[in-house]
C-alpha cells in the first residue's frame, strides 16, 4: 500500500479519501474545512494542516477541487516543489480542458507526471467507491495512477492526451443534462395525457426513450429506483454542479467552433433554474419548473 496525499474532501472528495483508507492506504488528507477533515479522521485518513504537509512523502497526490483555479493554485503553491518526482499527480477534479492541460505541461517540465481524471457518479458512488474515472495523460502516468484510481472506482478508462479525461466529462454532462430535461418534459406531456406515471416509466424505459435518466435516476418520486426525487430531490447531484459543468461544456464548445443548440438550452434552463435559489436541488428537480 502506498501514501497518498488527499487534498479537496468536499461532497465528493470525502467519499473518496475513505475509499483509499479503506484500501489499506495511508492517506494525508487536508482540506479548509474542519469538519470535512473530522470526518477524514473518522473513516481512517490522517488529517494534516496544510497541502504541503500532506504532499511530502506522498507516492500519489490526488486532488478534488472546485474548479480550475483552486488546482493551479494549489499544484503551484504546494505540489511543484515538494511532490517527489516518483509520484503520480491525479486531479480528479472538473475544470476547463485549457487548465488541465496547462497543469499536465508545467508538471512535464519538472519532471512529474501528471493526469486529469474527472469522474462520474455523484456522492453515492463516491462513498461507495463505485465511480467512473475519465483519465487523460500519457500512457505511462494512467499505468501509475489507474490502481489508485481503481480503489475508488468500478470503471478507470483512458480517454487520451491530457486534457482528454476534461473533455469526456464535459461532453458526457452536456448529454446527461440535456436528457434529464427531455426525460422531465416527456413525463410532464404523459401526465398532461392522461397516462399514469409509471404505466409511462414501464413503457419507455423498455423502449426507443429509455435513458440512463430514465432507468436509474428517474425524476418522478416513486417511480424506478429510489433516487433524489424520493426524497424531495435532495442529495444526488446539485444542480448548481451541473450548471457549473454545462457552462465548462459551452465554454468549450465555443473555442473548439462545435454548436451544440440542445447543450445551449439545456445551460439556459439550469441558468435560470439556479437563479431561482434551487442550486442546493438535485438536478432532477428541474421538473418541477415544467
Amino acid at each position: 500500500m502506498a501514501r497518498v496525499a488527499f487534498i479537496g474532501l468536499g461532497n465528493m472528495g470525502g467519499g473518496m479519501a475513505a475509499n483509499l483508507a479503506k484500501k489499506g492506504h495511508d492517506v494525508r488528507a487536508f482540506d479548509l474545512n474542519a469538519d470535512a477533515l473530522a470526518k477524514a479522521k473518522a473513516a481512517g485518513c490522517l488529517p494534516v494542516a496544510t497541502a504541503a504537509e500532506a504532499i511530502e512523502g506522498a507516492e500519489a497526490v490526488v486532488t478534488m477541487l472546485p474548479a480550475g483555479t483552486h488546482v493551479e493554485s494549489v499544484y503551484t503553491d504546494a505540489v511543484f516543489g515538494r511532490a517527489q518526482p516518483s509520484a503520480i499527480l491525479i486531479d480528479c477534479s472538473t475544470i476547463d480542458v485549457a487548465t488541465a492541460r496547462r497543469v499536465a505541461e508545467t508538471a512535464a517540465a519538472k519532471g512529474l507526471a501528471a493526469v486529469d481524471a474527472p469522474v462520474s457518479g455523484g456522492i453515492g458512488a463516491a462513498n461507495a467507491g463505485t465511480l467512473t474515472f475519465m483519465v487523460g495523460g500519457a500512457e505511462d502516468a494512467f499505468a501509475r495512477a489507474q490502481p489508485f484510481l481503481a480503489d475508488m472506482g468500478k470503471a478507470v478508462i483512458h480517454a487520451g492526451a491530457s486534457g482528454a479525461g476534461q473533455a469526456a466529462k464535459m461532453a458526457n454532462n452536456m448529454l446527461l443534462g440535456a436528457t434529464m430535461i427531455a426525460t422531465c418534459e416527456a413525463f410532464r406531456l404523459a401526465e398532461r395525457l392522461g397516462l399514469d406515471a409509471q404505466t409511462f416509466f414501464d413503457i419507455s424505459s423498455v423502449s426507443s426513450g429509455q435513458s440512463w435518466s430514465m432507468t436509474s435516476y428517474c425524476p418522478v418520486p416513486g417511480v424506478g429506483p429510489d433516487t433524489p426525487a424520493d426524497h424531495d430531490y435532495q442529495g444526488g447531484f446539485a444542480a448548481a454542479l451541473m450548471l457549473k459543468d454545462l457552462r465548462l461544456a459551452m465554454q468549450a464548445a465555443e473555442e473548439a467552433g462545435a454548436t451544440t443548440p440542445l447543450g445551449r438550452h439545456a445551460t439556459d434552463l439550469y441558468e435560470a433554474f439556479v437563479a431561482d435559489g434551487k442550486g442546493g436541488t438535485d438536478f432532477s428537480g428541474i421538473i418541477r419548473t415544467l
